[in-house]
């Protein structure tokens, strides 16, 4: 969902209707979350870094737009208390499959997304995967313009389509025995 909105921030500095453009992704954000993984009083730092890009292209009669991104995310989350970490690294590919004009104002988006994720604890063995591939749909505001992406809106995360295909490794599971060891 982050990838989506990133998508209509960076759509706003596309140039000209009707051509297709790319930019790369490279961000850094520290965040701090409590009882992660539904512990009371676990409070965690996440480390998180995006690198890729986002690219756009109008397709069909209407020419509405379509998103595709490649990234690479690396998260350290760490226990804030002893300093016990995990990292994540995961390759994530999001592809619009279909953009439909709900002719309310909205685009409805369904979008494939493929990757994989492996979590690793501290000494870099890997501990937890999640590869394959899921469906899900977000629903977007279009500001009046269906087939330009600079005044979109992301309104609502609609749900998943189709679940994840892969492996599902319970990350909290996995990473809860590191981030509390003695």
């Amino acid at each position: 969902m982050l990838v989506a909105t990133a998508a209509i921030a960076l759509a706003a500095t596309a140039s000209g209707g009707g051509q297709l453009f790319r930019e790369p992704i490279d961000e850094t954000e520290i965040r701090v979350e409590e009882d992660f993984c539904g512990v009371d009083g676990l409070t965690v730092r996440f480390d998180i870094r995006r690198v890729g890009s986002v690219h756009a292209v109008p397709h069909g009669p209407d020419g509405l737009v379509y998103f595709g991104f490649n990234l690479k995310v690396t998260e350290v989350v760490t226990n804030l208390d002893n300093d016990n970490f995990v990292t994540s690294s995961a390759t994530i590919r999001d592809k619009d499959q279909r953009v439909t004009d709900n002719g309310d104002g909205t685009l409805t988006v369904l979008v494939l997304a493929t990757g994989n994720s492996v979590l690793y604890g501290p000494d870099g063995k890997a501990i937890a995967r999640n590869p394959g591939q899921i469906r899900y749909e977000l629903l977007i505001d279009h500001g009046g313009t269906p087939s330009d992406p600079s005044d979109d809106e992301f309104l609502e995360f609609l749900g998943d389509v189709k679940g994840s295909t892969g492996r599902t490794d319970d990350y909290c599971v996995a990473a809860l025995p590191v981030l509390l060891a003695g």
